[in-house]
């Protein structure tokens, strides 16, 4: 089965529409979850709850649709270069066998974080953080709307990984979108500040290996730690984890 060809532009904009509609709908929907009264029922009470700013809820939302325009154009270059044959995308299952679907999703995560995890780390330098990645950090307690609020410059950035990998990996286009939605998914997680999950939120076995709200939350308080997106590896191994995370993290937890 092959794809319809569009010409660029219609690339860029329809997916301009699509991405920022996938933004308000899960941002939307885990915002007025989470921060609506009904959460009192479920969120842990033994944390004080941090109401948002709905100034900095603006300039989120303002960010991100800069963002959504950097990701369309990225996906236009994507999808018009699969028609011109530059990439290694390709739409039968069974090219490489079913098995591939998972090993090369799970490589894929594991190529973003490290790629996310040394831009992210770059982008902290004191040379680059006021233009490039300052914007992000306006939320020092993050809502689901700082998911996706990256500087157009930042954005480029991680835009360009999507670009190289699919020229460089064989993906399949539902792997290319599995990636994409556990991306959105676990930008959104990251985001929610742990006073608004329920106390029994498996931060304790979760924590070591994979990054959460516990994990992320703290980067946006201290900046000098916590850079990557999935998986704590190379916090761990780069010696970027906060000594303290451990422990702070305990506090989330119910008494025992």
């Amino acid at each position: 089965m092959e794809l319809r060809h569009h010409s660029f532009e219609f690339y860029n904009i329809a997916f301009f529409g699509i991405i920022l509609f996938r933004y308000f709908l899960v941002a939307g929907v885990t915002y007025w979850f989470f921060y609506s009264p009904c959460s009192q029922s479920f969120a842990n009470q033994t944390l004080k709850r941090r109401y948002p700013s709905w100034r900095i809820i603006g300039h989120d939302i303002k960010l991100s649709v800069f963002s959504a325009a950097v990701f369309a154009l990225a996906a236009a270059v994507i999808f018009s270069a699969y028609h011109q044959g530059f990439t290694r995308l390709y739409t039968d299952p069974y090219r490489y066998g079913l098995w591939y679907l998972g090993i090369s999703y799970g490589g894929v995560l594991i190529l973003q974080d490290t790629y996310f995890y040394f831009t992210h780390r770059l982008f902290h330098h004191p040379r680059l953080f006021s233009w490039v990645h300052q914007g992000h950090h306006r939320s020092r307690y993050p809502t689901p709307w700082t998911s996706f609020a990256f500087d157009p410059t930042e954005a480029a950035g991680q835009s360009l990984f999507l670009i190289g990998i699919i020229c460089a990996v064989p993906l399949h286009f539902i792997t290319l979108i599995a990636v994409l939605s556990t991306m959105t998914v676990w930008a959104v997680l990251n985001h929610l500040g742990t006073d608004r999950l329920p106390a029994s939120f498996p931060h304790h076995w979760l924590g070591p290996w994979v990054i959460g709200p516990a994990h992320h939350s703290i980067h946006h308080l201290k900046y000098t730690v916590h850079y990557g997106l999935y998986f704590t590896f190379w916090d761990r191994l780069l010696g970027t984890q906060d000594p303290r995370y451990t422990q702070a993290l305990s506090h989330c937890l119910p008494d025992k």
